[in-house]
């Protein structure tokens, strides 16, 4: 379990092999991230003295959780909120296509300034409700404590193909939403544990098909 600033980006550097041009644009992506949030809260303020911590390598893991190599192609994060964990996967993978979704302009406005500052050109911004987007396929779907995983595979399976892996980092109930998924969707889910809390875990897998179950309405009794 990783617990300090130093601890974090040693793990960035020899496991993930961060070299040093991309360790310096996630160093002025904290930069911003601090500057901005004395303007908006995009995150806690308890959380910046942890910042690379709960920030960065939670983002960052992703690259590293799933049990086989991530597919290339377009990388579509929903509820993006500050750009965790969508805006570290750019900075780490400048040349793979990022999507950031998020329904709140304030923190888009600030998504694009930041990807520019960056130099992220492959980044697309964009100002929608999930429930709004058109669909399409994406190789990899990621959400960070957007929806609950039934809510969330219902709203987002268009965007999904049986090939497309999900990471979902979660809190400790985890593993309760996956075991409530409805059998009615086919997929290859499982839990793995946060790098960064030992309280969470990272639902990660490929939704293969399947819809949301069906709901009735009770007939009403005639008087």
């Amino acid at each position: 379990m990783l617990v300090t600033e130093a601890e974090a980006q040693d793990w960035l550097r020899s496991v993930l092999q961060v070299d040093d041009a991309r360790m310096d644009r996630l160093s002025n992506l904290v930069a911003l991230l601090l500057e901005e949030n004395e303007r908006q809260n995009l995150v806690a303020r308890g959380t910046l003295a942890h910042v690379w911590v709960r920030h960065i390598v939670d983002s960052a893991q992703l690259l590293h959780v799933s049990r086989e190599t991530l597919p290339e192609g377009e990388w579509l994060d929903l509820g993006t909120g500050a750009g965790f964990p969508g805006l570290v996967i750019a900075a780490l993978q400048p040349e793979r296509p990022v999507t950031l979704v998020d329904s709140r302009r304030l923190r888009t406005e600030w998504l694009q300034r930041a990807a520019d500052a960056l130099g992220l050109d492959r980044v697309s911004v964009v100002l929608s409700r999930v429930e709004d987007l058109p669909s399409g396929p994406h190789a990899v779907i990621s959400a960070r404590a957007f929806a609950p995983l039934d809510k969330l595979v219902t709203l987002s399976a268009r965007f999904s193909t049986p090939d497309t892996v999900w990471l979902l980092p979660k809190g400790a109930g985890a593993p309760h939403e996956l075991q409530v998924l409805p059998d009615s969707w086919n997929h290859l889910f499982h839990v793995e544990q946060s790098l960064t809390d030992e309280n969470a875990g990272i639902i990660v897998g490929r939704l293969l098909g399947g819809s949301a179950p069906r709901t009735t309405k009770a007939k009403g009794k005639r008087t």
